[in-house]
């Protein structure tokens, strides 16, 4: 659950903050009328307000965005109310209310994004099904789909090594997520310690050699939201292996690891 959700946290003088600025953006006047901040105490005052009011301002935005849409005209009020001692509902009503509305505002963002896995998926399987048929690519009995870009002719590594890499992982859009190349140098991590779909695709490789793959959802990282990743995303990378270290793996701990960091 993200923090914007967590209204029932939130004591009702911080909603009244936010519906003082509202009220000043609804009359325009916030932009002609200021405060004079000349002391210290009279700008952490005045910080304090502003960064409430920011913090409420995208909660609501947010809300709006899942289909919740409150009355400000109340939310101001309801400042106005709180700030003389005048409340029309009693502290226990208040922290009901925001709980529900915390509840009904998770429920809504749960349901949004079940859809999105779904059709994720749908436009994931679409895809693998597709890219199966192009020359050049193979299926392994897991459903990881490798190309030869280009073969070495070095060793292959086991799933006990450390290897060294350059890599591109994109969204089936083609959208770029992570990118050794950009950072300007390769890197080396433990191939036990990453994804699925990468564990048993470096281990096709040889030293030299570059692969294209497509990872399906289920040997990547499933149904989890990973931010720049969405749930039940195909992901398609881009492999150099340029090394293996078959050295102390004591040491894999400490190894980096790309995007294809194994789940948990």
């Amino acid at each position: 659950m993200k923090p914007w959700f967590k209204l029932a946290v939130i004591p009702a003088f911080v909603l009244a903050v936010t519906a003082c600025q509202q009220k000043e953006e609804k009359t325009d006047k916030a932009t002609d009328t200021k405060v004079e901040l000349k002391s210290d105490q009279e700008k952490q005052a005045y910080a304090i307000g502003s960064s409430i009011a920011e913090y409420i301002r995208t909660t609501m935005e947010k809300q709006e965005e899942l289909g919740i849409k409150l009355d400000k005209e109340l939310v101001i009020a309801g400042f106005e109310d709180g700030i003389h001692n005048k409340a029309q509902l009693d502290e226990e009503t208040v922290k009901t209310q925001l709980q529900a509305l915390d509840k009904a505002a998770s429920e809504k963002m749960a349901t949004k994004a079940k859809e999105e896995a779904d059709k994720n998926k749908a436009a994931g399987e679409k895809y693998l099904a597709e890219n199966a048929k192009k020359d050049g690519v193979k299926v392994t009995k897991s459903g990881l789909q490798y190309e030869v870009l280009k073969e070495g002719t070095g060793e292959h590594p086991k799933a006990t090594d450390r290897v060294t890499v350059n890599y591109k992982g994109t969204l089936t859009d083609g959208t770029q997520f992570d990118s050794s190349y950009d950072r300007g140098e390769p890197i080396t991590f433990a191939l036990n310690r990453v994804i699925p779909g990468w564990t048993e695709g470096v281990q096709l490789m040889t030293v030299g050699s570059k692969y294209r793959f497509v990872i399906p959802a289920d040997l990547a990282y499933g149904d989890r939201n990973m931010q720049t990743i969405p749930p039940n995303s195909v992901l398609v990378f881009e492999v150099e292996l340029l090394g293996i270290d078959k050295g102390d793996k004591a040491d894999e701990s400490k190894a980096e690891k790309p995007k294809a960091e194994a789940k948990k």
